[in-house]
């Protein structure tokens, strides 16, 4: 980036921009109940179409985040046991990754693996490191973001909005966050856990906490791609 154009805001956006990660190991200690307030205060912000904000957050601590972590887990384990899935999103996920999105999808993954230390076409590892998802890494909170059924796409693109607008919120007050679509697999596991209405859709969900800075699976950052490969100018 051409630093000589940054204003000090810029280069502040900048900063939380490049050290924000997925965070994919946690310390055990909760987060204390006013920062997570903070966190959400300034989420709030967040844009939407119309001013709509049509997102509603679930959060989980203590005993709620374990009842939620043991229930996905269980089900996640029983799926692999048997050796098929129970998945049930509200919201259909990618039919394919293909071209230059496989490859990075795949880059990203071989990167976590070799950080635990899992062998190319170890799948009993990788399967196991896959279950962490369900098991909310570790986290002492999790939160599940809905979207009126009703609004459809757009209000789901709100809460896209609202997610990206997140993680940049705990990243400025130190929390550590891994935003998770494997948690909508499970769609009606969760409302039924959470107590989610049936008329919201589950977007998606996120595992957060203090990050431990030791574990390996916080030890690498994904690459992000050019300019050049990510926008188009047109100029006549």
């Amino acid at each position: 980036m051409t630093g000589d154009v940054l204003t000090d805001r810029a280069r502040t956006l900048d900063a939380l921009l490049r050290e924000r990660h997925s965070c994919r190991a946690f310390e055990v200690k909760p987060v204390p109940r006013e920062l997570i307030a903070a966190m959400l205060e300034l989420a709030q912000r967040s844009a939407s179409w119309c001013n709509s904000q049509p997102w509603d957050v679930t959060i989980t601590q203590g005993a709620g985040t374990e009842r939620l972590r043991a229930a996905l887990h269980e089900r996640a384990l029983e799926d692999a046991r048997v050796g098929q899935n129970r998945f049930d999103p509200d919201l259909p996920f990618p039919a394919a990754y293909e071209g230059v999105y496989r490859e990075r999808q795949r880059a990203v993954g071989w990167q976590l693996y070799s950080s635990v230390g899992i062998a190319h076409g170890d799948r009993v590892a990788s399967g196991k490191q896959a279950l962490e998802n369900f098991r909310l890494f570790g986290a002492p909170h999790a939160l599940i973001l809905t979207s009126p059924r009703a609004l459809g796409v757009y209000g789901v693109l709100d809460c896209g909005i609202y997610m990206g607008t997140l993680l940049l919120a705990a990243q400025s007050l130190g929390i550590a966050m891994v935003p998770q679509a494997a948690l909508a697999t499970y769609s009606s596991l969760i409302r039924e856990t959470l107590n989610i209405p049936p008329d919201r859709d589950v977007v998606c969900g996120a595992s957060f906490g203090f990050a431990d800075r030791d574990h390996p699976a916080n030890g690498f950052r994904s690459d992000r791609a050019s300019l050049a490969d990510a926008t188009h100018w047109v100029e006549a």
